[in-house]
């Protein structure tokens, strides 16, 4: 949080109460109160460590008296295990979608249409409730007949239309209990877990909806701007399909098993809507706007109640004006009859109300010519081709180079340097390349070829089958080096405590390590790396016996921290297992590769290419001089009961890790499989099981807990 500081909390002192019970309250009351101010308010009034202080504090006590555990604590906002699957939701109220507009003509045939149907009706009878639903005409919220006799005289509101996921919020007692997408309108998926990660969203209502049975809001869930480049920036680079626009993005964060990926990507919401709500009385949609913000919900920035069709004209336009400079993304202004009474006369079809609309903006275009297409290399080496252009101002910025993505994107729109080209934002903020113009060429065109070698490294660049991407097959590439770094020591691979990102950063900018293997030169040079900004004498002979130690690391881990690409921690044990040393595995092909069991071709065929690069000779003989361990540990061989046996391990067991348990049936002669299969024998199952243990039951396979799986392995 970037917050500024000031005393106090407004009415929230920060008591430090001597009974835990009373503390932890306390504390969870003071932290919703500025999470509220900085997420929904932007109006922060503490600094980043003091609320860090407090939230620590928070976590401390409830660590300590598990007795106090509340789902709805602010340190619960991840707090749900990763999914087999979503589970449905049948909506009680529809959750309907707006018809779309495209020019002003139409807006105003809108307008015609709402003033004519309120005529023909003044005077019908109106029943008991008026809708509030957005998207529907059928919301339970109480309302009165209040402005549908006379002249129809019609408010709108007008609202930003913000480019996202439609979700569903429900709440009893004031308390967030399920959240579910939109679905097809009648049954969405419950995402109630990944929901919660958003940080505006109220676990706990304020004010008058605290008191509510019950009530059910809607809203848009999004990414800002900034967030949707960063993802997409770190899907490319890795080699990922890139989102299309932020609804995709929105859309595949929301939906991911685990909450803990979702909370990751930063998601953020806008509530627009009450769908129903039991004992609360209103007659405009712009009152429950202004209950849901009393309530705790970040609403629609900056709406706008119109008295006429002009005026909405004017708000659209401005809105159109500004909508480059927002930190989201919206593809349009959505225009509501805002006379609650109104809406219920005015009614809907099976599937969109008659009384809004939405204008859809078009997307600003530009020509211009590119000048070169030039290749960047990736942190995990795919090579992306980028266009750089003659300089042009789109959605109120000034661009020079677009991604081309890869060489079946630049085929497919036949773009070439020096092509005039017509230039667009994705969703208003990722350059990109939409077509060339063939008339224009003149001849002086150049068509594009993929690089046969690195530019980074020279290293041979390969695309494997399948892929749509190339990569660098150098292990001393420049452009991937930091990130080979980081694998090298992490915790499955070498396991070098104390060399961290921050370390490694002062390491390359300082000239002493240029590859994995300088990682084991460090030791002689222990002045150079006491003198790093930071690091002082003591981290420095932690970090040298941390580097002395990883050396007696088991072959696999070595292997793993060598970054083959496909080859994770179990492939890497399995070639360990296999080959026994380091020199015998460079000597393998990729047939004798294939024969161990679970490796197919593209993974064979990408070790053993691994192993015939020159880099990688070079690295893995410095880390043999280094006196790094080149062979595998001595089987432990306790006998062949097993043998001819294959298991999988799902869960989580009493006793053992699973390379713990695998470790021991393999010790037995077993060997241990990574997915269900017919072929397999047992199905080892603990704690948390999930689709595995599903699966073996369809298939009527043999499923043993621990205590069984002792008695085969006498332990």
């Amino acid at each position: 949080m970037n917050k500024t500081n000031v005393t106090g909390t407004d009415g929230l002192p920060d008591m430090k109460s001597g009974d835990p019970g009373t503390r932890v309250n306390e504390l969870r009351r003071i932290i919703e109160y500025h999470n509220r101010k900085y997420y929904i308010e932007d109006s922060p009034e503490i600094s980043d460590s003091e609320y860090d202080q407090l939230y620590r504090e928070l976590e401390t006590l409830e660590a300590l008296h598990p007795e106090m555990a509340d789902p709805y604590s602010p340190t619960q906002r991840v707090g749900g295990k990763p999914l087999d699957e979503f589970g449905k939701v049948v909506h009680e109220v529809q959750m309907q979608s707006l018809n779309d507009i495209f020019d002003l003509e139409e807006l105003y045939a809108f307008d015609r249409r709402v003033k004519e149907t309120l005529a023909e009706e003044t005077g019908a009878g109106t029943g008991a409730s008026a809708g509030t639903n957005a998207y529907a005409g059928t919301g339970k919220v109480a309302g009165s007949d209040a402005g549908i006799s006379g002249r129809p005289d019609v408010e709108y509101v007008v609202e930003r239309k913000i480019d996202g996921l439609s979700v569903s919020l429900e709440y009893e007692n004031g308390v967030y209990v399920r959240g579910s997408t939109r679905g097809d309108g009648f049954t969405g998926e419950d995402v109630t877990q990944n929901i919660k990660t958003i940080r505006s969203i109220p676990l706990r209502l304020f004010g008058r909806g605290s008191s509510l049975e019950y009530m059910e809001v809607r809203g848009e869930v999004f990414l800002p701007k900034k967030d949707f480049a960063a993802l997409n920036a770190a899907q490319e680079e890795a080699g990922q399909p890139f989102f299309a626009n932020p609804r995709n993005a929105a859309a595949g964060s929301l939906r991911q098993l685990d909450p803990a990926i979702t909370a990751r990507r930063k998601l953020d919401i806008f509530v627009f809507n009450i769908q129903q709500a039991r004992g609360a009385n209103f007659e405009k949609h712009s009152e429950t706007l202004e209950f849901l913000a009393e309530a705790g919900f970040k609403i629609i920035p900056d709406y706008k109640i119109c008295l006429s069709i002009d005026d909405v004209v004017r708000e659209i336009r401005e809105i159109g004006d500004a909508r480059g400079k927002l930190d989201y993304e919206i593809d349009g202004a959505v225009v509501k009859v805002n006379l609650l009474a109104q809406r219920r006369l005015l009614g809907s079809t099976s599937k969109t109300p008659r009384w809004a609309v939405a204008y859809k903006y078009p997307a600003e275009r530009k020509k211009t010519r590119i000048k070169e297409i030039m290749v960047n290399v990736g942190r995990t080496g795919v090579l992306t081709p980028n266009a750089v252009f003659e300089p042009v101002s789109i959605a109120g910025s000034t661009v020079s180079k677009a991604t081309l993505h890869n060489l079946d994107y630049i085929r497919q729109k036949d773009i070439r340097a020096g092509d005039m080209v017509t230039v667009q934002k994705a969703g208003d903020i990722i350059p990109e390349v939409v077509e060339s113009d063939a008339a224009a060429r003149d001849g002086s065109e150049r068509i594009f070829k993929m690089p046969l070698n690195c530019p980074e490294c020279g290293s041979a660049v390969i695309r494997e089958e399948g892929e749509a991407a190339y990569r660098c097959t150098g292990i001393n590439c420049p452009a991937q080096l930091r990130r080979s770094l980081e694998h090298f020591v992490s915790r499955d691979a070498m396991n070098i405590a104390g060399l961290g990102d921050a370390i490694i950063s002062k390491l390359l900018a300082a000239g002493l390590i240029k590859d994995i293997a300088d990682i084991y030169l460090l030791p002689e040079r222990k002045e150079e790396l006491k003198s790093l900004a930071g690091m002082g004498s003591k981290s420095a002979e932690n970090l040298i016996r941390a580097i002395e130690k990883s050396k007696a690391n088991d072959l696999g881990r070595l292997i793993f921290g060598l970054g083959i690409r496909h080859v994770g921690t179990k492939a890497a044990q399995l070639l360990a297992s296999k080959f026994r040393t380091m020199d015998d595995l460079m000597q393998a092909g990729t047939d004798d590769i294939e024969d161990i069991h679970e490796f197919g071709h593209i993974t064979a065929e990408s070790t053993a290419a691994f192993f015939r690069n020159p880099q990688t000779l070079e690295v893995t003989g410095k880390l043999k001089a280094a006196g790094v361990n080149m062979a595998a540990a001595a089987r432990e061989v306790r006998g062949n009961s097993l043998a001819g046996k294959t298991f999988v391990l799902t869960g989580t067991l009493p006793s053992y890790s699973r390379s713990e348990a695998a470790a021991i049936i393999e010790s037995f002669g077993g060997s241990v499989s990574g997915s269900v299969s017919k072929n397999t024998d047992f199905v080892l199952a603990g704690e948390d099981a999930g689709s595995k243990l599903e699966k073996a039951a369809k298939l009527g396979l043999k499923i043993i807990g621990e205590d069984e799986f002792k008695e085969m392995t006498n332990r």
